[in-house]
């Protein structure tokens, strides 16, 4: 009791100074803490290795497949046909392809996730869950998560063991990436431009990035896509200007789901990838972190037809993957469907979106596919192996919520950055981890979705 009445009169001292109603958006109305675990938890010191030292490897994959034309048409052809949103994109990628890359310096930030799935032997295994290739969060608000469970522990007296959490500061080497696109884009005075949503939930994760930029002398602006078509214009060499300033790279925080776009919306992302400005994520990479093209990495060979002089990469990648099966329409696509309504329980099935919150699981995926199985729009979708992980105890803190021991799962995410000038890819490395932890009774969803809260590694 003693701690919700110091948590309300706290909120009601940040919301009651001028200088921070003056920043907030006029529809939020309140400012909430991270949801966040109250201890660190467990995580298999073998597999963390592992998962950090795969992460350049999918840089060098995702950069690959941004780069492949024949490849993206290939994979994704039947999905354009039924899945709007990406026939969209796709079309904007070709459309922009045919009348000439303007852009020539791609960065790339991308978050590798993933579980430990743990066998009927009781050994573990890292599984990859997916690879997010635009928006990818959270790299803000983890680099301060270690801080808060190391005072949680000396509180608890455990000292030594506070003294073994990891360092981890994943926003110092996402700006890392930023700012070096932004020195090879060569224009001095040209500004880093956040493209953010209408009502910005997750604000101060971002901020911690920009504040990084700003301690670089980087001049940062935010905007949202009706800024862009509103006041964004490209002179004869495609540059692009905001506001009358010259914009180096756009960092995209926002774009990923259908929701985002309406017509006005679409023809600003058209401008924004005609520029010359340094996309993160350009088009082709957004569509590079499909979940169709995560499907056809899985099929033998295909790494090695993207990757041909990096045999050690791909069998590195390649023992992280789960079973992941299309929909295709044929007998492959047949057979797999007519499995997973017979067993759900062994599959996720996947539609072609991110931001958490989309998977479905048992009874609902067994109605899903019921629906769709004779329909070309069972393409839209792909099919998992269903990973499962051991559960532990912990508290998970949300603010307003009962505190309560809970069963959890958790989810291991890899931050990755890239600069690629040309064809010289001129950085590539692991920037820092996050921590995902929710109890087991929730199916899918992250932090934004309300369901998971940010944890911190203790490796054992």
């Amino acid at each position: 009791a003693a701690f919700r009445q110091a948590e309300e009169a706290a909120l009601q001292t940040l919301l009651s100074c001028p200088a921070l109603s003056a920043l907030l958006h006029p529809c939020v109305q309140v400012v909430n803490y991270a949801p966040f675990t109250l201890l660190p938890s467990a995580v298999p010191r073998a597999l963390f290795e592992q998962a950090y030292a795969v992460q350049q490897d999918f840089n060098l994959l995702v950069d690959a497949i941004s780069q492949n034309k024949e490849f993206l048409e290939q994979t994704l052809a039947s999905t354009i046909k039924v899945d709007d949103f990406t026939a969209r994109l796709f079309r904007i990628y070709m459309q922009v392809l045919e009348e000439g890359l303007a852009q020539t310096v791609f960065l790339g930030i991308n978050r590798s996730d993933y579980m430990f799935d743990c066998g009927v032997d009781g050994t573990t295994a890292l599984k990859q869950i997916e690879i997010n290739t635009i928006a990818a969060s959270f790299g803000g608000l983890t680099s301060r998560t270690a801080h808060v469970h190391g005072l949680v522990l000396k509180v608890l007296g455990k000292t030594k063991e506070a003294s073994h959490l990891l360092p981890n500061n994943p926003s110092e080497g996402l700006a890392s990436g930023i700012a070096k696109a932004w020195e090879l884009y060569g224009s001095p005075s040209a500004v880093v431009m956040f493209l953010v949503e209408e009502v910005q939930r997750n604000i101060f994760d971002q901020r911690c990035v920009e504040n990084e930029l700003w301690k670089r002398n980087i001049r940062v602006i935010r905007r949202r896509f009706r800024d862009v078509f509103e006041k964004g214009s490209l002179d004869d060499s495609r540059r692009l200007y905001i506001d009358g300033q010259e914009v180096a790279v756009v960092y995209y925080r926002e774009g990923y789901v259908p929701q985002t776009y309406d017509q006005q919306n679409w023809e600003a992302r058209l401008l924004l990838e005609r520029a010359q400005a340094v996309k993160c994520p350009d088009i082709a990479t957004q569509l590079a972190g499909t979940k169709k093209v995560q499907q056809e990495l899985s099929r033998p060979g295909t790494l090695e037809k993207l990757l041909p002089n990096h045999p050690e990469a791909v069998a590195r990648m390649r023992a992280t993957f789960a079973g992941l099966y299309s929909l295709d329409e044929g007998e492959e696509g047949d057979k797999i469907a007519a499995t997973a309504i017979a067993d759900p329980d062994r599959f996720v099935l996947k539609p072609q979106r991110e931001g958490g919150g989309n998977n479905l699981y048992g009874e609902e995926l067994r109605q899903v596919l019921e629906k769709v199985k004779d329909s070309p729009e069972r393409t839209s979708y792909i099919l998992m192996d269903k990973i499962k992980p051991q559960p532990a105890l912990n508290y998970l803190l949300r603010a307003h919520s009962p505190l309560q021991v809970s069963e959890c799962i958790s989810e291991l995410g890899i931050f990755g950055v890239y600069v690629r000038q040309g064809r010289e890819l001129v950085l590539n490395e692991a920037a820092g981890h996050l921590l995902r932890t929710k109890a087991v009774e929730h199916a899918d969803g992250g932090v934004a979705a309300g369901v998971a809260v940010l944890d911190t590694p203790y490796l054992v």
